[in-house]
């Protein structure tokens, strides 16, 4: 086929294209003409949704016009901001309203996942990661492993692909899983990998780590906004993502997290059968909404995944998140 023709299909492909109009909803670099610029950054930095500067003016003007009365008495109050997120990013998750929470960052949400669900004990201590993961997601598993006075270089496993090819086949998890599982504490996966673009089946690595007594939880930075997702079905434990990539909340946006529902009380427990000490890094943002402004000592933690929240949310950066998803 012709330079030409190849043209020709592709505007016709593009012309059907039932998300076409979508484009008109994001501002996309300029070249010197003005002529917009072809994006294939995505999955570094979203577009920024032309929605998302008349969102966070909005809060900025509460601000100016309420100040502190705006968390109480704005438009949107500012208190329960972020549980405008809920429902959007339930969607994109296939979660429950009570499993998914918009708030901090990926790496710092997947700290605070650790310190809850990676719970070494006798033999069972290691952490399951893919070879060449995201370099971020290796310095937090680290650190989280050296926290609890163990060796990461003898405590790490990372899976790589077969001599000579670029991918992890899932069967490879499932016979690393089979052989290895009574000495993994936790599989952390991505659902896309981020060199290679591999996506994986979520719910058969959960399957796979469940049956051998692992926690499973995945890193979602490249999948969530980009691959359809169905968390609460594939059973996972909890998952994390950013949110500046395929959900265009800007640079350094909120990110979010998901906890499988059989965690949401003070004594989680896992599919598997195994009780989780109910532990968590806990801030004043995951206390119950009621008592929260007494200022009390004693923490009561928010219903479900509000409890793990640990301080209130930016609310222009939430704003700007909203815009997005």
């Amino acid at each position: 086929m012709s330079a030409a023709l190849a043209l020709a299909a592709a505007q016709a492909r593009d012309a059907r294209d039932p998300l076409a109009a979508f484009r008109a909803r994001f501002a996309l670099p300029l070249d010197p003409r003005g002529e917009p610029l072809t994006y294939l950054c995505g999955h570094s930095l979203g577009l920024q949704p032309l929605a998302a500067r008349e969102r966070v003016n909005e809060e900025l003007e509460e601000w100016a016009r309420l100040a502190v009365q705006a968390h109480e008495h704005g438009r949107r109050p500012w208190v329960p901001y972020h549980e405008n997120l809920t429902a959007g990013l339930a969607a994109l998750c296939g979660a429950h309203l009570d499993e998914v929470v918009a708030m901090n960052s990926l790496t710092v949400n997947l700290h605070l996942m650790l310190a809850s669900f990676y719970r070494p004990q006798g033999k069972r201590t290691r952490i399951l990661i893919e070879a060449g993961a995201f370099s971020s997601d290796r310095h937090a598993v680290a650190s989280q492993i050296a926290w609890r006075g163990l060796d990461p270089e003898s405590t790490l496993i990372e899976l790589p692909p077969p001599a000579g090819e670029a991918t992890v086949p899932e069967e490879a998890i499932d016979e690393c899983l089979a052989g290895r599982g009574a000495e993994i504490a936790l599989v952390l996966w991505p659902g896309v990998q981020f060199r290679t673009g591999q996506a994986f089946d979520i719910a058969r690595i959960a399957r796979a780590a469940h049956a051998a007594g692992c926690i499973a939880g995945f890193d979602l930075a490249h999948s969530i906004g980009n691959t359809p997702l169905a968390l609460h079905a594939a059973d996972a434990d909890f998952a994390v993502w950013c949110s500046y990539k395929y959900l265009n909340g800007g640079p350094g946006a909120i990110g979010g997290c998901f906890v499988h529902q059989r965690h949401g009380e003070s004594q989680p427990r896992t599919s598997h059968g195994g009780a989780l000490p109910g532990v968590r890094l806990a801030g004043w943002w995951g206390h119950e909404e009621p008592t929260r402004f007494l200022m009390e000592p004693q923490f009561r933690a928010a219903a479900r995944i509000g409890g793990l929240l640990i301080c209130q949310p930016a609310t222009p950066a939430a704003a700007s998140n909203w815009a997005g998803i």
